[in-house]
């Protein structure tokens, strides 16, 4: 029985860890080549270590089809390398999954409210969360918009950016990063009314706290997963695999009928 993905081309970002691995395994299990992309391709997993393979490397022993480009996603060069590797390699680019993303403030040394935050920060978070899903959804669509329609479909291509529920929320001490993911779904709902009448779908992913390294920290103190914990009606933080599910489905005809929204996959947080 064919996968829901089954032959689409799907670049994805970030996908050397965390929910860019998980969405990138189960694109390939669902029938999809998967072009993965990070700035390193060594696996992450969230208590920070690392594990022997790749990401391709799975999804090879998988009986998939995958390969890897090095892509740094601020870089607009290797950006544009990146999607025309893939359709160079695969001959068109269906699903562009712009995930790659930063939380700088866990490189600061204490919760950091505005007055104290560094510039610098800020900064980097607009470049890595905001930047990068610019120009992925730029030159993504660039090549979408010129070629047929994926099987009867009629649609020619699905964008999905990784967001988060700070995108949609405020919280404290996290002014880079709240700020970028909400400005990643003003970019996601722009984009989508400029690609809607090219049959471009254009939608986020809204994670809460997920186990990833990116709160590695939080994971391996147990005071503070307690509290985390506690802010979860499902109980417990989100697994990889929840939101990758979302990503499948946004990326599958089950979605036909869905562009320029935010799907929220937080456990009622």
């Amino acid at each position: 029985m064919p996968g829901r993905l089954d032959s689409k081309i799907a670049v994805i970002t970030g996908s050397s860890s965390g929910i860019g691995r998980a969405i990138a395994l189960l694109y390939a299990r669902e029938g999809a080549i998967v072009v993965c992309s990070d700035i390193r391709e060594e696996v992450r997993m969230p208590e920070n270590e690392k594990l022997p393979g790749t990401t391709v490397e799975e999804i090879t022993k998988l009986g998939g089809k995958a390969i890897y480009v090095h892509c740094d996603t601020t870089n607009s060069e290797q950006v544009q390398n990146l999607v025309k590797t893939a359709v160079k390699e695969f001959g068109r680019l269906d699903v562009m999954v712009n995930n790659a993303g930063i939380a700088a403030e866990a490189s600061l040394p204490a919760p950091t409210p505005i007055y104290d935050y560094p510039e610098s920060s800020f900064e980097t978070s607009l470049s890595v969360n905001v930047r990068g899903v610019f120009l992925g959804t730029k030159y993504a669509s660039l090549v979408m918009k010129d070629q047929s329609p994926f099987g009867d479909s009629g649609d020619r291509g699905w964008i999905i950016n990784t967001a988060s529920v700070l995108g949609l929320n405020g919280s404290p001490n996290t002014a880079g990063y709240s700020t970028s993911k909400h400005a990643v779904l003003g970019l996601t709902k722009s984009s989508a009314l400029d690609l809607a009448p090219l049959r471009i779908h254009v939608n986020a992913i809204c994670p809460g706290y997920t186990a990833t390294s990116f709160i590695g920290p939080v994971l391996t103190n147990a005071d503070a997963r307690a509290k985390i914990d506690a802010l979860h009606p499902f109980g417990g933080i989100g697994k990889v695999d929840d939101v990758a599910r979302v990503a499948l489905f946004l990326a599958s005809e089950d979605a036909g009928w869905v562009t320029g929204t935010g799907v929220v996959v937080d456990g009622g947080y």
